[in-house]
C-alpha cells in the first residue's frame, strides 16, 4: 500500500482513535486500588504530539478532540478543557512541523516539552481560576515530566508498530499538496 494513499491516511486516522481507545481501557482497568505519590504520563497526549509533529495529516483536530473529550468524560476531568488545551497544542505543534524536521530530535524533543508543560500549566490555571478542586501540584507537575520523558519510546513505538515517521521536506500527501 502506497504510504501517501488516500485509504492510508482513513486508516491511520482510525489507527489514531483506536489506539486512544485502547490507552482509555488500560486507564479505566483497577489495577492498583491505592494512591500514588506520583503520577504516570499522560500517553493520550503523548502519541497526540509526536503523530501531529511526525505526520501532521493523521490526526486531524476533529479526531484529536473526539477522543481527548472522551477521555476526559471517562476519567472524570472537567469535560472538554483538557481536549481544547489538547487540540491547541497539537495545532501549534503542527504549525511548527515543517520547522522542526530540520531541527533533529532534539529539537522535536524540546517543542514537544514545551507544550505538554504549557498544556499543563494551562490547564493549572484555568482550574484555579474556575476554583475546581484540583490534584496536588507535585502530581500534576509529575504527570507533565513523565509524559515528556516518556516522549522517546511513544516515538518509538509510533515508528515500529504505527509506521509514523517524520516526513521529508520533498514527500506529498494523499491529495498531492506538498507537505
Amino acid at each position: 500500500m502506497d504510504e501517501f494513499s488516500t485509504s492510508r491516511l482513513w486508516l491511520m486516522r482510525v489507527a489514531f482513535c483506536v489506539l486512544g481507545l485502547v490507552i482509555l481501557f488500560f486507564q479505566l482497568l483497577p489495577l492498583s486500588t491505592l494512591p500514588g505519590i506520583w503520577a504516570g504520563p499522560d500517553l493520550l497526549v503523548a502519541f497526540a504530539c509526536a503523530w501531529a509533529v511526525r505526520r501532521p495529516d493523521y490526526v486531524p483536530g476533529v479526531a484529536v478532540a473526539a477522543v481527548m473529550l472522551v477521555a476526559d468524560m471517562l476519567l472524570f476531568r472537567v469535560p472538554g478543557l483538557l481536549a481544547l488545551l489538547v487540540v491547541l497544542g497539537t495545532y501549534t505543534l503542527k504549525q511548527r512541523s515543517s520547522g522542526l524536521r530540520d531541527a533533529g530530535f532534539a529539537g522535536e524533543w524540546t517543542a514537544v516539552a514545551m507544550v505538554i508543560l504549557g498544556i499543563a500549566l494551562c490547564e493549572r490555571l484555568l482550574l484555579t481560576i474556575l476554583m475546581v478542586e484540583q490534584p496536588p501540584l507535585g502530581l500534576a507537575l509529575s504527570q507533565a515530566v513523565m509524559t515528556v520523558v516518556i516522549y522517546p519510546a511513544v516515538v518509538g513505538v509510533s515508528h515500529v508498530i504505527f509506521g509514523v515517521r517524520r516526513l521529508s521536506p520533498g514527500d506529498e500527501d494523499a491529495l498531492g499538496g506538498r507537505l
